[in-house]
């Protein structure tokens, strides 16, 4: 009941279990967690089947339609709270996040000090691989824009692939994220900064998914951009810390 991968899922059939697969191959004592959101695709009905083989290291939750990657990752962090998981693990299930990155992480957290570690591209060693132009130019435009409004110490804000200590999710009061895209995991990470916890970041490769369909969109972008002015003035204006801190 140590380590914990939240990997949250729609339409990720052709990739579910091979994922799933790898990160068992690791044979780390990794457990996994899969929200799904009611895939049409038939992804939920995969993991079911492979329970059936791993039925102490892999656990389902369904939810009924798709209602965002931040209320997916919420739903894991309380799932797993309850069940006294220390290292909880954020994932994608399209394998642009190597799972045999995810014991850097861990250790990162384990024994380099961090209460969050994230697996960054633009830190030194990092970089993105197969990925357009003009997604390389929302990325890093997006990185360098949020550092600029909200002085957050973080070279890759939007980063999706984090190893929290279970410390730092129960100091967050979830009810005050309240973004469910892109923004969301800007606002996780300045919760946890504004919160006094040590972020450090894990240089990684980031390749894009080879099979299966982006889940990026104009409004994921839109709510990133407006996202990062709503968080900084909540922060200069409302006393975000206290808000953010959960009771």
């Amino acid at each position: 009941m140590e380590k914990i991968v939240i990997i949250p899922t729609f339409n990720e059939k052709d990739n579910i279990a091979s994922i799933i697969q790898a990160v068992f191959s690791l044979n780390q004592g990794y457990h996994i967690l899969v929200i799904d959101d009611g895939s049409p695709d038939g992804t939920a009905t995969i993991v079911k089947q492979l329970i059936q083989l791993y039925p102490q290291q892999l656990f389902l939750e369904e939810r009924k339609g798709k209602l965002g990657l931040g209320t997916a990752y919420i739903h894991g962090f309380k799932w797993c709270l309850n069940r006294d998981y220390q290292f909880i693990f954020e994932m994608d299930a399209d394998f642009s996040h190597d799972p045999n990155d995810l014991e850097r992480l861990y250790m990162s957290c384990k024994n380099d000090g961090a209460q969050v570690a994230i697996g960054s591209r633009y830190v030194k060693g990092g970089q993105t691989e197969n990925w357009p132009w003009n997604r390389q130019l929302y990325s890093r435009g997006g990185a360098l824009y949020t550092k600029m409004l909200t002085w957050m110490p973080v070279q890759d804000p939007t980063a999706g692939f984090v190893c929290y200590k279970r410390e730092v999710l129960e100091a967050i009061n979830f009810d005050m994220i309240s973004f469910v895209g892109y923004a969301f995991q800007i606002e996780m990470k300045f919760a946890a900064w504004k919160l006094g916890f040590i972020i450090k970041e894990v240089p990684i490769i980031f390749r894009d998914r080879k099979i299966g369909v982006s889940k990026m969109n104009k409004g994921i972008i839109k709510e990133g951009v407006l996202g990062v002015i709503s968080i900084q003035w909540q922060s200069m204006f409302k006393n975000y810390r206290k808000r953010v801190k959960a009771s």
